[in-house]
């Protein structure tokens, strides 16, 4: 709980927004617990999309060691605007989106990201370096 907490004022500093903004933000529920892969297209038929999916299919492991879950943001429903738009990424086309347990967006491309690359990121980070140390 203390972690999550932190991970909210963490996310209120780097965003420039107060708790209460932060708690209702769509990614909060992860903050100090996981890392985030947000995969956002204007559509479910996106061949970007559909090729980041194929290519974390068989990264399911690395996934789970390193705390990472996919949260898609498809289609222009509420959730998806909500997250798109606290991203500040466009509707209309691909975007991934790896956000780090501190809420700050870690590395962003319009391209599917292969799953190596996240791992990389990911464990150069330094929570995930002491995470590994533990």
């Amino acid at each position: 709980m203390v972690w999550k907490r932190a991970g909210l004022a963490m996310m209120a500093m780097i965003l420039g927004t107060g708790a209460s903004a932060i708690e209702s933000h769509p990614l909060s529920r992860y903050a100090g617990t996981s890392r985030v892969l947000v995969l956002a297209a204007p559509d479910a038929r996106n061949d970007r999309l559909s090729a980041q999916r194929q290519a974390l299919a068989s990264a399911r492991t690395g996934a789970s060691e390193r705390d990472l879950v996919v949260v898609e943001a498809v289609g222009d429903g509420p959730e998806a605007a909500a997250i798109r738009r606290a991203l500040g990424l466009p509707a209309d086309a691909f975007r991934a989106v790896l956000v780090g347990k501190d809420g700050g967006a870690k590395l962003t491309s319009a391209e599917p990201i292969p799953p190596q690359t996240l791992f990389s990121t990911i464990d150069a980070m330094p929570m995930r370096r002491n995470e590994m140390r533990r």
